[in-house]
């Protein structure tokens, strides 16, 4: 895809990161320079390399190089702590690693070495340069190691790989237990996120900003990949700064934006957004399971964004299962994520697995091209995990007469009080409607009476006044008694993981120890 659209676009913009702009031509040019030091570096078709660093320029370029290499890109949060970051590369054997010397305060490789001091990925280890410079001191002399390299011998390991290879490891998020690392492939990557690209209405010359983070699909593949792939500018953000982002969506006249809810709330609270330009933002898709409509409405009537998009999936299957459409209404994108793909099959089974009757709860169940070929080196989860070729994703949604998805809830966050289940979902719906509310989360705690109730998180939004007890009431008016949250707790911000969603295993422990208090 990179070498034919460095035919097809040539010179024009393809990525433009601070003073670094490159062009569809350089691209390529630095995707083989890449993949000529890798092999000169010893790196084999099969092998793992890391990518330890902020979305940038040179992040696209070590990526792609490792790819063209026929090696498996193992990208890492930025932030993971030494030990985090250790056991990944330990769990894969990666043979080299991509990070900065240092970013916002953090020292990647010395936080590695104090972790873990005999990782084979610390034997070869490349200074990336920071966001916005295309060149340093560590890079520079990596690339020096290609020239021994004939491009054609690069070339010839190009064209050597499959559809069917396997691109990524990409570890998920472990919010329980240990991460798993999820094998994903060329050809379905290429495959699923041109019917994505498609509802997201990406084209040539269009000017996209990607704030979501590139060790995640929605930042990825969904990012960076479908700007090349159409043709499109991308702009990367290693930090998402409100100023800078709407000083960036006037300036360059970005035309696309992905993000969780939280970026777009905080692009509609600036007290001065006003002041900017931001006519030329005409497409947004929102990275989350429940969106509160009111978001929504308030990016289509003060952002003047004409479509907003929902989606659902998850790293199993490529990030790839549902998506709305450009022209479904806000209450649909508020409430739904859009009808299922073409070529996913998906079913909504009971506890005993059978399927479930139309508009009734149940988990979901996938599969289709976009599966992932397993999880790296782990038969046994894999094989828990994909059952007779469904993927079981732990996930309860609904699917209505119309065809459109909504997620319900994750099976594990559910929780019982006096006998009654409750969907946490349900209860962060209702609340949300409130004035006063910019967001709320909530999880089951233990309770010696009833064995499990509710707390709930709370952001209060700028400027109000909220009480617990203000909550509390308007809860009681609009939930049956026992879905009713017997704690509410207000917070600033919510523990949300790379792509926005909210960790709901560390809000069930803050819960507990205030409990415990």
């Amino acid at each position: 895809m990179v070498r034919a659209n460095a035919v097809r676009f040539g010179e024009r913009d393809a990525v433009v990161d601070g003073e670094t702009r490159l062009s569809f031509a350089d691209v390529e040019q630095r995707m083989m320079s890449v993949s000529r030091s890798l092999i000169a570096a010893g790196v084999e078709p099969g092998d793992r390399v890391g990518v330890w660093a902020p979305n940038s320029a040179a992040w696209i370029a070590a990526g792609l190089g490792v790819l063209a290499a026929g090696a498996w890109l193992v990208p890492l949060n930025t932030r993971l702590k030494g030990e985090e970051a250790a056991f990944i590369l330990d769990a894969t054997d990666a043979r080299l690693l991509f990070a900065p010397r240092e970013f916002l305060g953090t020292d990647f490789v010395a936080s590695l070495r104090a972790a873990a001091p005999s990782l084979r990925a610390l034997e070869h280890t490349v200074e990336l340069p920071l966001p916005g410079e295309s060149t340093g001191p560590g890079w520079a002399d990596f690339l020096a190691l290609g020239d021994a390299v004939p491009l054609e011998r690069s070339r010839a390991v190009l064209d050597a790989g499959d559809a069917a290879d396997v691109s990524d490891v990409i570890f998920t998020s472990g919010t329980t237990g240990s991460p798993k690392g999820v094998m994903l492939r060329h050809g379905a990557s290429l495959r699923g996120y041109e019917i994505f690209s498609e509802s997201f209405d990406l084209q040539e010359h269009d000017r996209y900003v990607v704030p979501t983070p590139f060790f995640h699909c929605f930042g990825y593949k969904a990012g960076w990949m479908i700007g090349l792939m159409k043709g499109a500018v991308t702009f990367p953000i290693a930090v998402f700064e409100v100023d800078t982002v709407l000083e960036l969506i006037q300036r360059e006249r970005i035309t696309h934006m992905p993000g969780p809810p939280t970026m777009f709330s905080a692009l509609l609270d600036h007290p001065r957004r006003d002041e900017y330009d931001l006519s030329s933002l005409r497409q947004a898709i929102v990275g989350a399971a429940t969106i509160p409509a009111v978001l929504v409405h308030r990016m289509r009537d003060e952002l003047g964004i004409g479509s907003i998009l929902s989606a659902y999936g998850l790293t199993e299957n490529h990030a790839l299962v549902s998506l709305t459409g450009r022209d479904d209404p806000p209450g649909v994108v508020a409430t739904t994520v859009g009808r299922v793909l073409p070529d996913v099959d998906l079913r909504v089974v009971d506890q005993a697995g059978h399927d479930a009757p139309a508009g009734e709860p149940g988990e979901l169940l996938v599969r289709g091209p976009f599966l992932m070929s397993g999880y790296y080196e782990d038969a046994e989860a894999t094989s828990r995990t994909v059952v007779d070729g469904w993927l079981h994703t732990g996930d309860v949604g609904v699917l209505d007469a119309e065809g459109y998805l909504r997620i319900t809830d994750r099976k594990k966050d559910m929780f019982i009080v006096g006998g009654f289940n409750v969907a946490p979902a349900e209860v962060e719906k209702a609340l949300s409607a409130m004035a006063g509310i910019a967001q709320v989360a909530v999880v089951g705690i233990p309770d010696d009476y009833f064995g499990e109730v509710g707390a709930a998180f709370v952001i209060p939004t700028p400027g109000t006044q909220l009480e617990p007890a203000d909550v509390l009431a308007y809860a009681r008016e609009h939930l049956a008694n026992f879905k009713v949250p017997r704690r509410v707790i207000l917070v600033e911000e919510l523990p949300v993981n790379a792509t926005g969603k909210v960790l709901k295993n560390e809000l069930r422990e803050q819960a507990q120890a205030l409990r415990q208090t």
